[in-house]
């Protein structure tokens, strides 16, 4: 074999037993050493922020969770606000319009009430005015008999008489009538 006479004088292609034995006891010291003090901390260190990572994720979910609960429950209520809201204004409503039925009740009971008492009150002076009239006549009656029988008179005399009776009656209480003729 031709080997260049650099590689030849090198001892990297040269097998040395004892070589491989140190640098496979240094690999190990150095593996345990790093792994002890190097690579137990790094792990921990990276447990820990998974850890963290993990329970913000979670924490986060509850959080989520726990704010759609509460949006669920203001809409709840939202809705039950406004139900009550309407439930109270048709409640209102009714009252108003049974307030307003028995108001209309009371002032048509109210307005029968006075035609009854101004029907009445008109019978009344209805029938003292019958009443009036008939003493009125009863009263002229005496008096014509009473003159007739003091005076005999003719036909003419009586009818001039009686047309004297009638021009003195007051109509509607307004004193004698002058008629003239």
């Amino acid at each position: 074999m031709l080997l260049p006479p650099v590689l030849a004088a090198s001892s990297f292609v040269s097998v040395q037993p004892g070589l491989i034995f140190w640098t496979l006891v240094t690999f190990v010291i150095v593996f345990f050493v790093l792994r002890w003090k190097a690579w137990g901390p790094i792990l921990q260190l990276v447990q820990e922020r998974e850890k963290q990572i993990a329970n913000a994720v979670e924490s986060a979910k509850r959080e989520r969770a726990e704010a759609e609960k509460l949006l669920a429950d203001q809409k709840t209520a939202i809705a039950e606000a406004r139900r009550q809201a309407a439930e109270d204004t048709r409640r209102i409503q009714a009252e108003m319009e049974k307030f307003r039925e028995e108001l209309m009740a009371k002032s048509r009971k109210e307005a029968e009430e006075l035609k009854l008492s101004a029907r009445r009150e008109i019978e009344e002076q209805k029938t003292k005015a019958i009443a009036e009239v008939r003493a009125m006549a009863v009263d002229l009656s005496i008096e014509v008999a009473g003159k007739l029988i003091n005076e005999r008179l003719d036909d003419s005399k009586h009818r001039a008489l009686a047309d004297q009776f009638v021009q003195g009656l007051p109509l509607g209480g307004n004193g004698p009538v002058s008629r003239t003729a």
